[in-house]
């Protein structure tokens, strides 16, 4: 049953951002370029995106195990990502446990064109809105980071009733705020989010459209 998970935060805190000065940078321009997640979105410069999404050893290895552990994944382990990016995260996981059989999905071809070679076979394009091509609880973990909140509140009650359909254990992490000031900094960093909602209305839009699994919330 859901439970709050903190396996991205300290990655996530690690970094210095200036929200202010992306709102100040030509920023709804900014947002219909990083919405094609195309190269401006994930190597072009940081107004558009991740600045130069790379892949750096290591960089998500803490997740990765904390996912292993928590979830007792060991060999012949299904691990399905949705939004997958460039894969960073599912290389680190098969690092640790080689026989993991992986998934990943992401809208962005670019992403899976520019993923890490070793796991190009194991990724393939899709919306996250959209219905999944799997059976019902055929992955032992199902994942997604950092992709949820960039779908419309009408396509959240399809993602998270086939994030809980096709997983036996779940895992989700969003960008969300508890504050006043944590909503002024997520506005003027979010390039690519369609719903900003507090903490409490996560949570009750969990319950509400059915998702059962744990989660995980990012805050700027």
């Amino acid at each position: 049953m859901k439970k709050l998970k903190n396996f991205v935060t300290p990655l996530h805190t690690s970094s210095k951002r200036d929200c202010l000065a992306r709102m100040n940078d030509n920023k709804v321009d900014c947002m219909i370029k990083a919405k094609e997640y195309g190269f401006d979105y994930w190597d072009g410069d940081r107004r558009f995106g991740y600045g130069g999404y790379k892949y750096l050893p290591g960089r998500w290895k803490p997740v990765a195990e904390a996912l292993i552990n928590d979830y007792n994944l060991t060999a012949g382990s299904s691990v399905l990502d949705i939004g997958c990016g460039k894969g960073y995260l599912l290389y680190e996981m098969i690092l640790i446990q080689p026989e993991l059989k992986i998934v990943g999905l992401d809208i962005s071809t670019y992403a899976l064109d520019h993923a890490k070679e070793e796991i190009q076979p194991f990724i393939s394009l899709h919306n996250a809105k959209d219905p999944l091509p799997f059976k019902e609880n055929q992955f032992d973990l199902v994942i997604s980071l950092g992709t949820f909140h960039n779908l419309k509140l009408f396509d959240l009650k399809t993602a998270l009733g086939e994030m809980e359909r096709v997983g036996k254990q779940k895992y989700l992490m969003l960008e969300s705020y508890r504050n006043e000031q944590e909503l002024f900094n997520l506005e003027c960093w979010a390039l690519t989010a369609e719903s900003l909602l507090e903490v409490s209305e996560w949570i009750w839009l969990y319950e509400e459209f059915g998702y059962t699994g744990d989660y995980e919330f990012i805050y700027f």
